[in-house]
């Protein structure tokens, strides 16, 4: 009996260990590759459109595979199919940091591809084995994914130096961590040989056809511009700072500033958004901080920059949170939700893929940074009045 109790605590300890190290690859991958774009472009003669390109390429993995990622997972198992991501995120991560301009877009599509499944899978994986603690766990696996997104943007520089690599061992160091997770992983794929599925049992839910509904695609709008912020700056903001005479390694802790100041409203944005009758008061209030900041790096360039990046990160932050919300609090039914988030994700990410080269060409055209900053500053007043739209209580329909 002991040792069977023993036993249980043990697979329990592994569960926790996999959630928060699969988490810690979600974002790593990604946030790495900002402070390191100057010299990859440098190196792989680059232009800011096509090195733009090398965070575009996962968003449209995450765009046009987020749909299709349930199925295969009803038909091959929910923990096989994140353990294989783990394998395919590793060829991908080895790949990207090869070295040539054929690879680098290669392993930054299998990359791409490595993380939809796991944003996709988690959250359904959390509520399999964590029921009883479904809010607790969700706040440690997306502390853990933005925390290690931090590290990675700060590190970045630091890590290629060490290796004497450059920016090839500043995105190749994170297959250290993959292969820490895949060894994490695999006494759950022994024990989970006979997979349950993820079928939910049917409700009856009147049929909805969310493309005409203006609430749903208010929560897509929401969804897509937030991303698209938070993956232009990951892309971008070290660079930038570069560019206005920042120390190349001071310039990617800006982006751990905004990493950071995530973390709190990440994890408490969603506790606080269901406690309150409806969500246009947070909603308004990402679009005002997000704002605050984008000005405050318009105006004053490196000067107060901590502020300025503390201010986007909250925003961003609380965005997040409130956008994987909207898929529940504005539908009535799970059938409802899962749609909606479908829709959300898919049209989501393909608006927010369009951010980095847009960004970056700008740039090339007007040769400033100003008016890439403008194109944010537009698309967050956007992103405010969505905000508004899809904080109302009410539902699809």
């Amino acid at each position: 009996m002991e040792s069977a109790i023993a036993r249980n605590r043990v697979q329990q300890i592994f569960l926790y260990l996999g959630v928060i190290f699969l988490a810690a690859n979600l974002r790593a991958p990604l946030t790495s590759v900002g402070p390191v774009v100057a010299e990859i472009s440098h190196d792989l003669s680059l232009s800011n459109t096509a090195a733009g390109f090398i965070t575009t390429i996962p968003l449209m993995a995450f765009a046009f595979l987020s749909g299709i990622m349930p199925r295969i997972s009803r038909k091959l198992g929910m923990e096989i199919v994140l353990f294989s991501s783990l394998i395919l995120l590793g060829l991908g991560l080895g790949m990207r940091s090869l070295g040539n301009i054929t690879t680098l877009f290669i392993g930054a599509a299998l990359v791409g591809v490595a993380i939809t499944v796991g944003n996709v899978l988690m959250p359904p994986y959390i509520k399999k084995y964590f029921p009883a603690k479904v809010g607790s766990v969700m706040g440690v696996y997306s502390v853990a994914m933005n925390l290690t997104a931090a590290l990675a943007a700060g590190f970045s520089i630091s890590l290629g130096k060490i290796a004497n690599l450059g920016w090839k061992s500043s995105l190749g160091i994170w297959i250290i961590l993959t292969f820490l997770t895949v060894l994490i992983w695999l006494p759950q794929i022994k024990s989970n040989a006979k997979s349950i599925s993820l079928r939910q049992k049917e409700e009856d839910a009147p049929k909805i056809n969310l493309h005409k509904s203006r609430l749903a695609w208010a929560v897509t709008i929401f969804m897509g511009l937030q991303s698209l912020l938070y993956y232009c700056l990951t892309a971008w903001l070290p660079k930038v700072m570069q560019t206005w005479g920042m120390d190349i390694e001071a310039s990617g802790w800006t982006l751990s500033y905004v990493q950071f100041a995530q973390l709190p409203t990440t994890f408490l944005g969603a506790i606080i958004a269901t406690r309150m009758k409806d969500q246009r008061f947070l909603a308004a209030s990402v679009g005002v901080l997000c704002s605050v900041g984008i000005i405050g790096l318009l105006i004053f360039k490196t000067q107060f920059v901590l502020l300025w990046c503390v201010l986007i990160g909250i925003g961003s932050g609380l965005a997040f949170s409130l956008s994987m919300l909207f898929f529940v609090l504005r539908t009535k039914y799970t059938a409802h939700a899962t749609k909606l988030s479908g829709m959300a994700q898919s049209f989501g990410y393909l608006i927010a893929a369009c951010g980095p080269p847009i960004f970056g060409g700008i740039y090339d055209l007007t040769l400033s940074w100003n008016w890439s900053f403008i194109f944010l500053l537009i698309l967050t007043s956007v992103l405010f009045l969505a905000g508004i739209i899809a904080g109302k209580n009410t539902y699809v329909a």
